[in-house]
């Protein structure tokens, strides 16, 4: 009888833990933006259309859900135009290139103001207005490269060329007869620094970013071309335009406000971008090197990082007890007894199988795959509008918990079946037997097993940019992009990892021997003795 108590109270408590877990997430109805609002997603690191700064210099604009964080460039200021023309309040929402598409059709955000162009690929998914600018294709390069003097495409025969994932910048590159074409880069801030360190030979972009590029890096050649000698291109591919969803009433709106925009207005907004962007006040600044970089990123972008690094404990820390929390009662049940009664068999053998399913899909697909089927599958297929910081927490705590219940199951397991036969002979049920001698010695045995998964969750949050979290890889990303100080920036971000998985490693060592007791002081001791000796 008391078996049978035990396998339903805990089958309980597990149907009890999902139910809540979905329960508490708010229906898309609920958290709908406000109609007088309206969001716009946009990178906030390809300068100099759009850039991360910490001041609200030159009529930047808040980025939502980041505190001390602006949004400036050129498709702000377009953003303004168009949000004051619909009588709506500006919300920038910070979002990925290529979670830009599927945040707007799973309605995270409302338009897409990013320096996108309407390919033909993209309008089958998405609806675009009329241009608001337009511009045409170059190569950057490195000023000492074979490459700077190009005249024509076929210079460029045995290049190494790459261009931004998911853009029609990566396709023209199959123009260039001999050309050796690399791996599309995720953003800008990766090709750069691919061309930096002799990687890549040059990348495709548009001119305003090779004019950035070019005069903020003084190692950086922007390769132009003779309109007969240059990239064929249909006019829409060179065409950057407001996406909105399909069906969206508000495009012939915004239509009418961008044709209310001169081409002379639309030229002054492109060229104060370019003066006004963060890295064009770098390059003035007389003084240069590594650790004046180091200095200079820090004094701007420090308070960013902080609270980067700030998000990224906490979503490892809360997850990891989440998670381990999880594993915990997985494992607990997975190693409960046949019930013998049929009813409960049934039941036991039912959320057997469902809890495997579970373990195998997250410990066998990778967490930014995971990040992108709950943060937008969910809001695109059943109206689930998930907090980016509460998805951060489901999707770390369920991959955390995949794994630590199998390391759970086997720490059960592990457990001399001697102590088990000496309970049952005592009088203990199984749930006393778990509670009062099995698992306080399974927790001790997977500590170690914990803290290396605290640590592993401290990096993997990096995953979740994808889904636009602004923890410290984002923050980081975004720093580059905006500044073109790469091997700077990603070194700070590094030292700061390192800091991070460095102190949560001493403190959980400390903790096991806090566990142990003094008699596991006296051995380290020794230990490190006989090292020495």
């Amino acid at each position: 009888m008391n078996k049978k108590i035990s396998v339903t109270a805990l089958l309980t408590i597990i149907l009890s833990f999902f139910t809540v877990a979905f329960a508490a997430t708010p229906a898309a109805a609920d958290s709908q933006t406000p109609s007088d609002t309206l969001r716009v997603g946009m990178e906030a690191g390809y300068a100099p259309f759009n850039w991360t700064q910490t001041t609200d210099a030159h009529g930047a604009v808040p980025i939502q859900g980041e505190k001390s964080a602006w949004a400036g460039g050129y498709d702000v200021q377009i953003a303004k135009k168009v949000a004051a023309g619909l009588g709506k309040k500006l919300v920038i929402v910070k979002t990925d290139w290529d979670g830009l598409p599927v945040a707007l059709q799973s309605g995270k955000i409302d338009a897409v103001i990013a320096g996108m162009s309407p390919t033909a690929e993209r309008k089958k998914e998405i609806d675009f207005t009329n241009p608001y600018y337009e511009s045409h294709l170059v190569i950057v390069t490195r000023k000492d490269s074979k490459y700077a003097k190009a005249k024509d495409l076929a210079d460029f025969k045995g290049a190494k060329l790459t261009a931004q994932l998911n853009t029609f910048h990566y396709t023209v590159i199959d123009q260039i007869p001999g050309v050796q074409k690399e791996q599309a880069q995720k953003n800008f801030s990766a090709m750069r620094a691919a061309l930096s360190s002799g990687v890549i030979d040059g990348y495709v972009s548009e001119r305003p970013e090779g004019v950035t590029a070019t005069s903020v890096d003084k190692n950086y050649a922007m390769v132009e071309f003779a309109k007969d000698k240059g990239f064929k291109t249909n006019p829409e591919d060179v065409q950057v335009a407001v996406g909105m969803r399909k069906g969206d009433s508000d495009v012939a709106k915004v239509n009418q406000i961008l044709a209310g925009i001169s081409e002379d207005e639309r030229t002054k907004l492109m060229d104060a971008a370019i003066k006004e962007q963060p890295a064009a006040a770098d390059s003035n600044d007389e003084e240069s090197g590594f650790l004046h970089d180091i200095k200079t990123i820090w004094n701007q972008y420090g308070g960013l990082f902080l609270r980067g690094a700030g998000l990224t404990l906490l979503i490892a820390i809360v997850s990891t007890i989440l998670g381990t929390s999880l594993g915990l009662l997985i494992g607990v049940i997975r190693s409960l007894p046949v019930a013998e009664n049929k009813v409960l068999f049934i039941f036991q053998k039912f959320f057997n199988w469902l809890l495997s399913v579970y373990i195998e899909i997250f410990r066998g697909t990778p967490m930014m795959v995971q990040a992108m089927v709950i943060y937008y599958g969910l809001a695109q297929v059943f109206q689930i509008d998930l907090n980016r910081t509460l998805a951060a927490f489901i999707i770390v705590s369920f991959n955390t918990g995949a794994y630590m219940s199998e390391i759970v199951r086997g720490g059960i397991f592990s457990v001399d079946p001697g102590q088990f036969e000496a309970a049952q002979a005592i009088g203990m049920t199984h749930g006393q037997t778990m509670t009062k001698v099995v698992l306080p010695q399974v927790i001790r045995n997977i500590l170690p097993a914990t803290g290396n998964e605290f640590v592993i969750n401290i990096k993997d949050t990096a995953v979740l940019s994808v889904i636009s979290v602004a923890d410290l890889f984002f923050q980081g990303t975004s720093a580059a992009g905006t500044n073109y100080k790469f091997f700077p920036v990603f070194t700070i971000v590094g030292i700061m990892y390192l800091i991070m998985t460095y102190s949560v490693s001493r403190i959980l060592r400390l903790v096991e021997k806090r566990i142990d007791g003094p008699q596991s002081y006296i051995k380290a001791d020794e230990a490190e003795l006989e090292a020495e000796e």
